[in-house]
């Protein structure tokens, strides 16, 4: 059975009891190398507490669609992935809700596909017929080079994509085994640690092929959601609020990601170049996040039209605005 997401807001904010009887919620979430999400965040602020939502990590995705399958399995609670890897899932049949942008693109935060200095690849149209590291195929980088092949009149699978895990982009393009390594929004730790090494050369970024869009989001089950209506409320809420707090508080949001890799066993030393969610102020959607890659989806006959609707697909607390 489908319930609206805004019928299900509505019904929680009427209740009769103005106190919620919080359940307790084991949240089980695959974490990403190098980075923090705004849940991760959110849970080290203490914004959770009282709420009986406690976070679980299980391990590491390697990339948005594996978090997707796990989430899809019933392994984990909750997934993260770029949007159109989402849509992809929800298409083939999978009830998710899009519950909070996970990170977005703009001038300060986004995806950068760099080469080294005396690469003879200068613009888009250059990268056809060269390999491109990325993160995982099937997520967000995957389909922001075939965006920009699109915008090109080029063949959207002219260049090609292999995977590559974060912590290697620099060393696979610095030792000539790909010509372009890209550097994902949600990457900026790793771009950082690069860029000090001098010698790379930015051909094109995300920004200039999307605009400023969310460029992925976590992901809850709907029965779930059903299930916990208080708790996902309450988690939303959380994971929009660290993300403002990032936003405001930049060096002590990198002293917590520093804190949170060194327990991991990771580099603690990249967080020094976090630059940013780059999502709206408030962490709000708009429905264009959704709406954009549901419109190349249907382009490329992935997705057959007018089978997804991005107000369903949003999760809605209250009277969050999801216009555009």
């Amino acid at each position: 059975m489908t319930i609206s997401l805004r019928t299900l807001a509505l019904s929680t904010a009427l209740g009769l009891s103005l106190t919620p009887a919080w359940a307790d919620v084991n949240i089980r979430y695959l974490a990403s190398q190098g980075g923090l999400s705004a849940h991760e965040l959110a849970a080290e602020l203490g914004y959770f507490d009282g709420t009986g939502i406690t976070l679980e990590n299980v391990g590491y995705a390697q990339g948005g669609p594996a978090s997707l399958v796990a989430l899809a399995g019933g392994s984990v609670e909750l997934g993260s992935a770029a949007t159109a890897a989402v849509l992809n899932s929800i298409a083939a049949g999978n009830d998710f809700v899009a519950a909070y942008p996970s990170n977005g693109i703009n001038d300060e935060a986004q995806s950068i596909f760099y080469v080294l200095e005396d690469s003879p690849i200068k613009r888009i149209e250059d990268i056809v017929g060269k390999t491109i590291a990325v993160n995982t195929l099937g997520a967000h980088l995957d389909f922001t080079v075939r965006e920009a092949l699109h915008q090109k009149g080029l063949p959207e699978d002219s260049a090609n994509l292999i995977v590559v895990p974060g912590p290697q982009l620099e060393q696979v393009l610095r030792s000539g085994q790909v010509d372009v390594s890209a550097f994902g929004y949600w990457q900026t730790t790793f771009t950082g640690a690069a860029l000090q090494n001098g010698g790379l050369r930015a051909v094109f970024d995300d920004t200039d092929v999307l605009g400023e869009i969310a460029g992925g989001f976590i992901v809850l089950r709907r029965d779930w959601i059903e299930a916990h209506p208080e708790e996902a409320k309450a988690f939303v809420e959380g994971s929009v609020k660290a993300l403002d707090y990032a936003r405001e508080n930049p060096e002590e949001t990198k002293a917590i990601f520093a804190r949170v890799l060194a327990e991991r066993g990771e580099n603690a030393e990249v967080a020094q170049f976090f630059a940013g969610y780059g999502v709206r102020e408030g962490g709000l959607p708009v429905e264009r996040d959704i709406q954009f890659w549901i419109d190349v989806l249907e382009r490329q006959g992935t997705v057959e039209k007018g089978k997804l609707v991005a107000k369903d697909i949003l999760y809605v607390t209250g009277d969050s605005p999801t216009t555009n």
